[in-house]
């Protein structure tokens, strides 16, 4: 027997009676990371220790957690068990690995990314029957340049900008990229002000083990010589000036992408993986049978099946390909 899978917004597991990632509440949940697209107030939650750290930090409130360290097997129903392993998104995000004595293995992905970094934890691959995976860069066109050669044109810009007296501001997801854009700041040497929202998740890494550097919370008179990391889309930094903007994200690769959000630059540093990452995923992950999710979900299931897979797209159409 096969596992059975319904997608609406979050996934539904019917045979143990378990949500992931549903971004409505439920009363039993496992959560990959603290993105808050990915959460949401459920009553019962399975994740790691700093996943659920950012939970409280956003959604405070009484549940019950049940915390696993990556590698730890523990007992989910009578017939299933659940470990989670480093999926190398943010900090604490995890693939979750479910071994069913009837159906067999799932793996989930949530989002995950197999390039390395300098603030998650290097991502696993497991074998499994079955594979869940993210698809938000699942087209062949969004294959992200070498990480250290987008690395050195960020550090490129904010210098230049500095050296004309200009504030170079940095946009980008307040958990996770921020961080990781800190330890390349700190790394070459510049100083940094974080963005109220970011420095409170560098604080928070802090308390859970992973030490984040020396940075200043950005305020109205804390910003000249320094780079400042942001939220996109911040109406109140418009007391920054003169300033240079840029976008971290891999949707730069999307040649529109800087003009739609208004930026002066922009920089493919992605915390997903980009195509060419999810079919080295799946190739090492071994499915039987694939189902996809989110971004590019039925394009990189016609991929997969075109290469001899079963893959399906979640609540998605799928279009079967005849061989003429």
């Amino acid at each position: 027997m096969s596992w059975e899978v319904h997608f609406d917004h979050g996934i539904w597991l019917p045979q143990i009676g378990w949500w992931l990632d549903a971004p409505k509440s439920t009363p039993r949940a496992i959560v990959t990371h603290g993105h808050s697209d990915h959460i949401a107030r459920h009553r019962e939650i399975v994740c790691t220790r700093p996943t659920a750290r950012f939970i409280q930090e956003r959604l405070p409130g009484r549940r019950e957690f049940h915390v696993l360290p990556f590698g730890q097997t523990e007992q989910l129903t009578l017939d299933c068990t659940v470990t989670l392993l480093p999926a190398g998104h943010i900090f604490g995000s995890a693939l979750v690995l479910l071994e069913h004595a009837v159906h067999g293995t799932l793996l989930y992905t949530g989002d995950f990314k197999l390039r390395g970094g300098c603030a998650a934890e290097a991502c696993a691959m497991p074998r499994a029957d079955v594979l869940i995976t993210e698809t938000t860069f699942g087209l062949p066109r969004y294959a992200m340049p070498p990480a250290p050669d987008t690395e050195r044109a960020i550090v490129e810009f904010c210098r230049a900008a500095l050296a004309e007296g200009v504030t170079p501001v940095l946009f980008a997801y307040a958990l996770g990229k921020s961080q990781e854009l800190l330890r390349l700041l700190d790394a070459a040497g510049l100083p940094v002000a974080m963005h109220p929202h970011a420095a409170r998740f560098a604080r928070l890494y802090a308390e859970l083990g992973n030490a984040m550097p020396a940075h200043r919370t950005l305020d109205t008179q804390g910003h000249r010589g320094h780079v400042v990391i942001a939220p996109a889309g911040d109406a109140s930094l418009n007391y920054i000036h003169p300033k240079r903007t840029a976008a971290v994200t891999g949707w730069a690769l999307d040649t529109h992408t800087r003009y739609q959000l208004g930026c002066d630059a922009a920089f493919p540093l992605s915390d997903h993986s980009d195509f060419n990452e999810l079919l080295a995923f799946v190739d090492g992950v071994q499915p039987r049978t694939v189902y996809t999710v989110h971004g590019f979900a039925r394009e990189f299931a016609a991929t997969l099946r075109q290469r001899g897979l079963d893959a399906w797209a979640l609540g998605k159409g799928n279009q079967l390909e005849l061989s003429l």
